[in-house]
């Protein structure tokens, strides 16, 4: 037993206990074990029950609603509340969404969090866009115009981007695209500068091909001797609203329209358009006539017409969006075919598309698109097609699929050639719809109708051309990486024995590219395969002459023995306006075997072909005046404005003739030299 003073023992039971220690208090209370049921007057169950705790019957008095059981039921505790209110913003009108999107668009170009990201701050507005576009998609175009003033990115931004424009073309792009991944990567890359343009995608050509490529290869077709005549013409741009008079030397705009002026003279023209055409100036109709009329006498075609012409595609002028229509597209259409039918005589005619033959211009929606926007161009397929009809160019057999497909067709010759042409618009870099799923290199389905009607041609024992618009490949900057990798790969599979030549238009320049085995890794003669051409414009914009140019081919073998170019020389146009007894002079400039081919040891009768190019390119490096002084001159068909091309260029230039598809070129070559314009 311990004992202490009776002060400190009240001090300590006072303060564990609370009460007083005074002898008259208890120190210790025992509650009863009931739990006491006077507290309630009604319960849901037994309050004296030792299994589970008492449930009162609770009654609000503000409400004088009484609390149900199953608020507080501990066997069945109730989940995700359904009966109170759990308030949402009030739905936004879509002028409300539009200038939220503004808004948030403007906060994310100056949130300092996003540092030196510009590729990032891109991708955000992107996605804030697809929003606009999803939600109320008939604010996108205005979202497009508010953005450019505000970025000042145009100073037409309601002509060009608004409702009647190309606003509609940005909403559905990025309702589609994946902005916040590859395609917007593209899309800030490629139109903004914003973020680095990605790389070219790896190719599965898993199941692609149906049959492996034959090995050996099957013999050649034998020449015969017989040599065809094929004109090829590309890139007329007829400019029917071309003003005589008008100044030809603008500051801004296409030149030699009411509208144009150079800035230094607003008032009164410092050059006088001349009625024939200038070089800052699409082809008037003058022109367009006398190229025709010239077309004839001068490649010996009079009295025979030709075997067949190809018009590689550009037939509008460069106007912008919000002064075309799809009248005037059809017009122009409607004026060229009716034309060259009548003045160039009664062989067919095969046409491919250009960029600057949609409305809006550069645009091809692929199939794949939905809720309709994939047939938003047949309304220019129908009309094309059953003009080629109408003429006697295209075939019935070949008249459905063109009209379903793009205009894109398979032509089987009576001569077992295959012409196959290609709506290249559909890997055209400045066409939107593009970005929409770019990491896929065939969300058209172009080139799987390419490579079926190869492997038909392979299994006939036939030989094909590929006719297009936009080259595949050069100095790499027209084409998208993803789908002119793919072609290569197809151009691959098919040559030698299967593709003779291909053909296209759209550079203005006097150009070609060849196609090696295995990607062109290994860059030899012996392992080139294939040669594309790129046809000499007819318009003598930007700063060219005017040309055309024709082919000698063998009948049997379908390879190209000789190609002979024309130019007109349009720095004498305005000498011409004073008078009616002359027009413009057509003269020869070159033939290319002539040209490039004295100091290669090769048969006058064997064809100018993969093998052939790649050695003229080995003579180039070993004597870079065959660029400097030759090519050069002949790329802008003798053009007084064509500047020199020297040092790197001339590497430049050998490596684009070497590449035949954007991401070669890319990989390989110096950037920059492209172009004499």
């Amino acid at each position: 037993m311990v004992y202490f003073a009776s002060g400190l023992v009240a001090a300590v039971v006072c303060c564990l206990f609370g009460v007083a220690v005074d002898g008259q208090s208890e120190s210790v209370f025992t509650v009863p074990g009931p739990f006491p049921t006077s507290l309630y007057s009604l319960y849901y169950n037994n309050p004296t029950a030792t299994t589970a705790q008492p449930q009162p019957v609770i009654s609000d008095p503000v409400t004088h609603k009484v609390f149900p059981l199953s608020l507080t039921d501990p066997d069945n505790i109730p989940q995700s509340d359904t009966v109170d209110p759990h308030p949402l913003p009030p739905t936004a009108s879509p002028s409300q969404i539009l200038q939220q999107a503004i808004t948030q668009i403007q906060s994310i170009a100056a949130n300092p969090a996003f540092g030196n990201n510009q590729c990032a701050r891109c991708q955000a507005s992107l996605e804030v866009a697809k929003f606009v576009a999803l939600s109320a998609p008939g604010q996108g175009p205005n979202l497009a115009v508010s953005l450019c003033e505000y970025f000042d990115y145009s100073s037409a931004c309601a002509a060009n981007y608004g409702p009647l424009a190309l606003g509609p073309i940005f909403t559905q792009v990025v309702a589609y695209a994946d902005v916040g991944g590859y395609d917007g990567q593209l899309i800030c890359g490629e139109f903004l500068g914003l973020c680095s343009v990605p790389s070219t995608l790896p190719l599965n050509l898993t199941g692609w091909f149906s049959k492996p490529k034959p090995n050996p290869l099957p013999p050649p077709k034998k020449p015969t001797g017989e040599r065809l005549k094929v004109l090829h013409i590309s890139d007329l741009h007829i400019d029917p609203r071309y003003a005589n008079r008008a100044e030809a030397n603008c500051t801004s705009g296409l030149c030699c329209r009411e509208n144009s002026y150079n800035s230094e003279s607003p008032h009164t023209p410092l050059l006088p358009a001349p009625r024939f055409g200038y070089f800052l100036c699409d082809t008037p109709y003058a022109l367009i006539a006398a190229v025709l009329e010239a077309i004839p006498p001068l490649t010996g075609s009079e009295a025979t017409g030709f075997n067949f012409t190809l018009f590689t595609g550009d037939m509008l002028a460069h106007d912008p969006d919000y002064q075309q229509s799809r009248a005037y597209n059809e017009y122009s259409e409607v004026v060229l075919f009716d034309l060259i039918k009548r003045m160039l005589g009664p062989g067919p005619v095969y046409v491919t598309l250009g960029n600057h033959d949609s409305y809006p211009t550069d645009l091809a929606a692929p199939l794949s698109m939905g809720d309709g926007l994939g047939q938003q161009f047949s309304w220019l397929y129908d009309h094309v097609t059953a003009l080629w009809e109408y003429q006697g160019w295209l075939p019935a057999a070949s008249v459905d699929y063109s009209r379903a497909h793009y205009a894109a067709y398979m032509v089987k010759r009576a001569d077992g050639l295959r012409i196959i042409s290609l709506n290249t618009n559909l890997w055209y870099r400045s066409n939107y719809l593009n970005y929409i799923n770019a990491s896929h290199p065939d969300t058209s389905g172009m080139m799987r109708f390419l490579t079926d009607e190869l492997q038909a041609a392979e299994d006939a024992g036939d030989r094909a051309w590929i006719i297009g618009h936009v080259p595949s490949g050069w100095d790499g900057t027209n084409g998208l990486y993803n789908p002119t990798d793919l072609f290569y790969q197809i151009v691959d599979r098919y040559t030698p024995h299967v593709i003779a030549n291909i053909f296209w238009g759209h550079m203005h320049e006097d150009e070609l590219s060849i196609f090696y085995t295995n990607n062109g890794t290994n860059m030899s003669a012996e392992t080139a395969q294939a040669v594309s051409w790129s046809g000499p414009s007819v318009t003598p914009l930007t700063k060219l002459n005017s040309g055309f140019r024709m082919y000698e081919v063998d009948s049997g073998t379908f390879e190209v023995l000789d190609a002979y170019t024309w130019k007109s020389p349009v720095d004498t146009y305005s000498q011409l306006d004073s008078q009616l007894e002359y027009g413009p002079t057509f003269e020869f400039e070159y033939s290319a075997r002539d040209a490039y081919g004295r100091n290669i040891p090769w048969g006058a009768n064997d064809p100018l072909n993969a093998t052939w190019w790649h050695l003229v390119t080995e003579q180039m490096e070993a004597n870079s005046s065959l660029i400097s002084d030759v090519w050069n001159n002949y790329q802008g068909k003798g053009s007084i404005f064509i500047p020199p091309c020297t040092g790197e260029c001339v590497t430049a230039r050998i490596c684009y003739i070497r590449s035949g598809s954007s991401s070669i070129a890319k990989q390989n070559c110096p950037a920059g030299y492209g172009s004499v314009q």
